[in-house]
Parts: structure tokens; C-alpha cells; sequence
């Protein structure tokens, strides 16, 4: 399992941070933080701030800017260009994992989020 400095957990709703946090943490994942945002401003926001995150988990639907747009725009960042997202969303479907790949989205997960989920997810990093 591969270690991460620093995992953004990007969703409106915090109980699924925190299901999404704690699944992280059962699946065996090493990292030396967390950091928590409710909609893709707040994210783009964090990352111009933070340093060393390496690993992006987030929701599509959101308010303020959901995740695919947030994602576009991550994308288009060259600093932040690279940096792995796994997509959760309760939607998950095959147009939206086709639309997530487009993107380069590293996993989608389907909600309810799981530890074994996350597992997969993480290990075909």
C-alpha cells in the first residue's frame, strides 16, 4: 500500500468526510494528514494554499461547484495537473464513470463508501 503525504476529501456532506476518512484508514493507507473540503472552490482554494497533497477523493455533486467542474479545472493547472482523483458519487453509472475518465480519473466509487471500496480503488493506483 502506498503511502500519501496529504489526502483532500472533497464533499458537501460531512458525515461522508468522515465515512470517506475512516475507510481511508481501515484500508491500510498511509498518510500524514487529511484535509477536508465541501465543494470544488473550497478545494481549489486549499490546493493553491497546501503543499504535498497527492491524493484527491471527491464527490460529483455538490454545491458551488461540483466535481466534475472542479476536476476540469484541476486538470488544467499544470501544478495540480497530475495529482490522482478517486470520484465518489451515489449517481455512479456507466456515463459517468465514461465522463470521469475522460478527465483522467484515477477510480470511481460507488456510495455507500466502503473500506473494501476504497481498497480496490487505492490499490489500482
Amino acid at each position: 500500500m502506498r503511502a500519501f503525504n496529504k489526502i483532500l476529501i472533497v464533499d458537501d456532506s460531512p458525515t461522508s468526510r468522515m465515512i470517506i476518512q475512516r475507510c481511508i484508514q481501515m484500508s491500510g493507507a498511509e498518510t500524514e494528514g487529511f484535509l477536508f473540503a465541501e465543494n470544488g472552490i473550497d478545494a481549489l482554494s486549499l490546493l493553491d494554499e497546501q503543499a504535498g497533497i497527492d491524493l484527491i477523493v471527491s464527490d460529483i455533486n455538490m454545491p458551488k461547484m461540483d466535481g466534475q467542474t472542479f476536476i476540469r479545472l484541476l486538470r488544467n493547472k499544470s501544478d495540480t495537473a497530475s495529482i490522482p482523483v478517486i470520484v465518489t458519487s451515489s449517481i455512479a453509472d456507466g456515463s459517468i464513470e465514461a465522463q470521469m475518465n475522460k478527465l483522467g480519473i484515477h477510480s470511481v466509487i460507488k456510495k455507500p463508501v466502503s473500506p473494501e471500496k476504497m481498497l480496490n480503488a487505492l490499490e489500482g493506483e
